[in-house]
């Protein structure tokens, strides 16, 4: 990619791996900037088909001036990883009154050695196991000592 490109717009997805397709909410964000959505979901599926089928990844895509674009995939949402790794379909609709389960500091530090890049812990391990351990509490699972 040369740098004289212009920068039209840049679109946020958050699209379950392996699973892009023409319908929204893809098609739907890409389609009014002149994105060829067939092309963006074709190389979505590509670079995401080796992770879990199904899984949340979310997707930051640069849309130039050209029509052309470049996007770049993120760790799934740290929501998304505490479901998945405690085995919950929802969080608590009254995270502070119903618990809906538990979630061990050995979990916790996994995901947050896990979604690290993504978080602005600057490297700290601890303070991205914190930063973890509130979005569990604020969904209702209790951070077991």
């Amino acid at each position: 990619m040369s740098s004289n490109k212009k920068v039209k717009t840049i679109i946020r997805l958050q699209i379950p791996a392996g699973g892009a397709n023409p319908a929204p909410p893809v098609g739907s964000a890409l389609g009014p900037h002149g994105v060829n959505i067939m092309n963006f979901c074709r190389q979505f599926n590509e670079k995401t088909k080796m992770l879990e089928h199904g899984m949340v990844i979310p997707a930051v895509v640069t849309v130039f001036e050209d029509r052309s674009f470049t996007f770049i995939t993120k760790i799934s949402p740290v929501s998304v990883l505490i479901k998945k790794a405690i085995g919950i379909a929802k969080a608590s609709g009254v995270p502070n009154r119903n618990k809906v389960g538990k979630i061990s500091k050995e979990q916790v530090e996994k995901i947050a050695i896990q979604k690290m890049p993504d978080l602005n812990a600057n490297g700290n391990l601890n303070t991205a196991k914190l930063m973890i351990e509130g979005t569990a509490k604020s969904m209702g699972v209790e951070v077991i000592r």
